[in-house]
């Protein structure tokens, strides 16, 4: 009797571990399908090829400088790789505009970040992510978009990604303006810290640039 109650325990061990395994699988699947949309999005562009690869790996670097535990890193850095997944939502005519938006213009762009946590909702597994998603255009001075959150509110990845997505953004070609040289947007960020972005973030990568663990 006991030998059979042993041996059902271990098939129900053995069941539940299968189960987390394919679990682990399908989330893979998922995400790889979800970056796959976002990359195709990025190379109709040379401007913003390899964007989101640069945000999430320097997302990550500051999020483990900051001590954050292994999963939420996880987590962040797939919501990093995605952050602008949303764009597929806003017409190339506004994405690729080279001089200054309109209002209308305008709107369309900052409905990407709403758009982009939509397109992920479905997945419960990610929920962390879509914060991410939603709100890594928030400033910590609560300028930002879609919901005007400020400080501490903010989720602590999208103010992460906020940084890692500016210095990019300043460091490379734009369709409005020339990439600016590594110390001009290093100073940027320096001005901005604590006013549109966390200055414990902002510190975080200016050390991780000085140790050169970052570029």
């Amino acid at each position: 009797m006991a030998s059979r109650v042993a041996a059902a325990e271990l098939q129900s061990l053995r069941y539940a571990e299968d189960t987390r395994r394919l679990y682990r699988q399908l989330q893979r699947s998922i995400c790889q399908s979800l970056l796959g949309l976002a990359n195709a999005l990025e190379a109709k562009d040379s401007c913003t090829r390899g964007h989101s690869e640069r945000v999430g790996t320097r997302a990550r670097r500051i999020a483990a400088a900051l001590g954050l535990p292994p999963d939420e890193i996880d987590t962040l850095t797939q919501a990093a790789l995605l952050h602008d997944i949303g764009k597929i939502g806003v017409p190339e005519s506004v994405l690729r505009k080279r001089g200054a938006l309109d209002q209308a213009e305008w709107t369309l762009l900052c409905n990407h970040p709403l758009i982009g946590a939509q397109i992920v909702a479905p997945f419960d597994f990610f929920a962390g992510g879509a914060l991410v998603i939603r709100h890594h255009h928030e400033r910590w001075d609560g300028s930002g978009y879609p919901d005007g959150l400020a400080g501490a509110a903010i989720p602590l990845g999208a103010r992460i990604v906020a940084v890692a997505d500016v210095f990019d953004a300043l460091t490379s070609d734009r369709p409005y303006r020339p990439a600016l040289g590594r110390d001009a947007a290093l100073l940027y960020l320096t001005d901005e810290a604590g006013r549109t972005l966390d200055p414990d973030v902002v510190a975080a990568l200016l050390g991780l640039v000085r140790v050169g663990e970052l570029s």
